[in-house]
C-alpha cells in the first residue's frame, strides 16, 4: 500500500512536467516557420514534407483546399517557381501546445506560367505533439489597398 501511494505521488508530481515539455515555445514557432520557408525557397520537398502535420490543410484564396500530398508535390513540381519571398510582422497567440502565427507573407514568381507577385496575411496553425513541432493548417488571403471611397470607415 506504501508504494502505491509513493508511485502515485510520483505519477502526480511529473504529470505537469510532461504537460510543460508539449508547450509549444516561440522559438520553436519561428524555426518551423523558417524551415518551411527554406523548403520553398529551395524546391526541396523533403525539408516540406517535414514539417508538415500528417493532417494539414491549405485554404485556397478562392475558397478550395489543398491537402499535403498536393502541397509537396508543388514545392518539388517545376509548375511552381519563386524568384523572390519573404515573410514579415510576424504575431503569434500560443495556447499550450498550439499557436496561430500571423504573418505577411510577400512572393513573386509563377504557378503553371501564370506569373504572379503576391502580398499576403498568412494564417498558420502549428501544434507539437510528442515532442514534434509540425504546421498543421495555413490560408493566406491577399492584401488589397482598400481606398476610402470603397470603404467609409477610412472617410
Amino acid at each position: 500500500m506504501k508504494t502505491i501511494a509513493v508511485l502515485s505521488i510520483l505519477l502526480l508530481l511529473t504529470l505537469p512536467a510532461c504537460k510543460e515539455k508539449d508547450d509549444l515555445t516561440p522559438e520553436e514557432v519561428m524555426a518551423v516557420i523558417n524551415r518551411f520557408d527554406e523548403g520553398w525557397k529551395n524546391k526541396d520537398a523533403r525539408v516540406v514534407d517535414s514539417v508538415l502535420s500528417r493532417q494539414y490543410i491549405y485554404f485556397t484564396q478562392s475558397g478550395s483546399t489543398f491537402d499535403r500530398n498536393s502541397l509537396i508535390q508543388t514545392a518539388d513540381s517545376s509548375i511552381y517557381q519563386l524568384q523572390t519571398m519573404e515573410r514579415q510582422e510576424y504575431t503569434m497567440q500560443l495556447e499550450g501546445n498550439t499557436a496561430v502565427v500571423n504573418t505577411i507573407w510577400k512572393g513573386k514568381g509563377s504557378y503553371h506560367g501564370q506569373a504572379f507577385d503576391d502580398n499576403q496575411r498568412c494564417s498558420i496553425t502549428i501544434v507539437k505533439n510528442n515532442g514534434q513541432v509540425k504546421i498543421l493548417s495555413e490560408h493566406c488571403t491577399p492584401i488589397r489597398e482598400v481606398t476610402a471611397k470603397q470603404n467609409p470607415l477610412l472617410q
